[in-house]
């Protein structure tokens, strides 16, 4: 894993396209996931399975195949995991803050949207795809909005191109 301090990354592959972009706080629960997976998850779905094959007849036997189902999902989750750890990359919890800053990967905007007068500031931190949860004011790089964020400056106005038609900004504070 190495730090990217450099100026933003506009594509989640960056060149590579197995690299995970990912915050440290990111990377421990993708690694928290990981290990309930193998440590509970298998356990649990195991144990569905014995339990569905001692029912008999597998050929009619819906919780066996249920169990099957949420076994080959689990192992694919934990192969999914485990490639994203394999290949992670920390965003650099360092970066320019104050008037004059550049947004990238792991800045945190709090912007104005100059296409509606009823919505106030917002406040959102630019992650890699991996950990966007736009609930929780985290965008993705890649996202309309993060993509036309990335590079700018405090006090520019970007106009951004989303599904929804076209929305413009105005970036109040980088932190």
């Amino acid at each position: 894993m190495t730090d990217i301090t450099t100026p933003p990354i506009t594509d989640d592959s960056a060149g590579d396209d197995k690299v995970t972009l990912i915050t440290k706080e990111g990377l421990e629960k993708l690694k928290e996931e990981l290990r309930y997976l193998k440590e509970v998850k298998r356990k649990e779905v195991a144990e569905r399975l014995r339990e569905a094959i001692s029912y008999g007849d597998l050929s009619e036997n819906a919780e066996y195949e249920e169990a099957k189902n949420e076994q080959a999902f689990t192992e694919g989750r934990i192969l999914a995991l485990e490639e994203k750890i394999k290949n992670a990359k920390i965003i650099a919890d360092k970066h320019e803050t104050g008037k004059g800053a550049t947004v990238v990967l792991g800045s945190t905007v709090v912007i104005q949207n100059l296409s509606s007068s009823s919505k106030p500031e917002e406040e959102y931190t630019i992650v890699g795809s991996t950990e966007a949860d736009p609930i929780h004011h985290k965008i993705s790089n890649v996202s309309p909005v993060g993509k036309g964020l990335l590079g700018q400056h405090a006090g520019s106005t970007v106009k951004v191109s989303t599904p929804g038609g076209a929305l413009q900004y105005k970036i109040l504070k980088v932190k």
